[in-house]
């Protein structure tokens, strides 16, 4: 891997950022954690409070792409089968064929997810590990680049399942959005008095080029000591007395992969410790388990990550 290869591609790569935060003002740290996700082909969990602009920035991800798109509205009413698809009776022929359902596309928008009833919730557990759907004993490849955004509203209970551990465990990243500030909300305002910005978002990036930049991140080096860093801040996390359940080996490999784009995107051919240190919360945060005096204590996540990073050794 050189440099030159790296940055043949920052032109598309600028061009997606611009877009994203034209779009989603003053959030460019989240907009560049969402791009990471994308050229490291992890999905992406939203959870934020309605209106701050989760299903505003997956459209405008899928927008910038010249890929097919499809959203999904989870309801505790949906099967797996809506979102899967299924076999249909075809009289002339007397035959049944198969009908893809929404999942076939390249960007999935999986909106309100934790309304949807657990049984719904784990026809996403092979598609978003293996990119393919399996029904009624068929396995059928998925579309390339594939990606899950999934979006929730955490203050709301009523009517809602929450995401076991194991679906968990298949977001890349988890990101809140926050409100923007004063002046960003103003910018917001103006850019919305004519018509919305969405409707004149036009691609930058067709799906072979994000397949060729995600080949690319897996050349993205990772010098030993830095990869040893890597793995002691996740098993760090089931060491941790405040916590009863620690990052997976899937969250180690996530937090490479995560590294290796987020790199990428830095122009840089390698991985560095603060890359890891950055990443460490979005990350991980929704792969550990707090114990239930850590809870009542007010204690985070993220704040109990923050500690544990803190106490390891950086290697020089």
């Amino acid at each position: 891997m050189t440099q030159d290869v790296i940055s043949e591609c920052q032109s598309e790569i600028s061009q997606l950022r611009s877009n994203l935060t034209g779009i989603i003002r003053g959030k460019d740290d989240i907009v560049e954690y969402v791009m990471m996700a994308l050229f490291s082909a992890g999905n992406i969990l939203l959870e934020d409070v309605p209106g701050v602009g989760k299903t505003t920035l997956a459209k405008a991800l899928a927008k910038s792409l010249d890929a097919e798109f499809s959203r999904i509205q989870f309801t505790p009413d949906l099967l797996p089968s809506d979102i899967l698809g299924g076999s249909i009776y075809n009289p002339k022929s007397g035959e049944f064929s198969f009908r893809p359902g929404p999942i076939f596309a390249n960007i999935v928008l999986a909106d309100e997810i934790n309304r949807a009833s657990p049984r719904t919730q784990s026809a996403l557990l092979e598609v978003m590990t293996e990119v393919q759907a399996t029904v009624e004993g068929v396995s059928y490849p998925l579309k390339n680049p594939f990606i899950v955004i999934a979006t929730e509203n955490p203050i709301e209970f009523h009517g809602t399942y929450p995401l076991p551990e194991s679906q968990l465990d298949r977001f890349i990243v988890r990101l809140e959005l926050g409100y923007p500030d004063e002046e960003k909300e103003l910018e917001i305002v103006h850019s919305h008095r004519t018509n919305d910005p969405l409707q004149d978002l036009q691609p930058v990036i067709d799906c072979d080029n994000v397949t060729r930049i995600q080949a690319l991140v897996g050349e993205i080096g990772i010098e030993e000591s830095v990869l040893k860093y890597i793995v002691s801040i996740t098993r760090g996390t089931r060491n941790d007395p405040r916590l009863s359940l620690g990052a997976s080996p899937r969250g180690t490999l996530m937090l490479c992969r995560a590294c290796r784009a987020l790199a990428l995107l830095r122009n840089r051919t390698f991985v560095i410790p603060d890359d890891a240190r950055e990443l460490a919360v979005p990350v991980l945060r929704h792969r550990i388990v707090l114990e239930s005096k850590a809870k009542y204590n007010g204690q985070e996540a993220a704040g109990i990550l923050e500690d544990l990073v803190d106490t390891i050794p950086i290697p020089v």
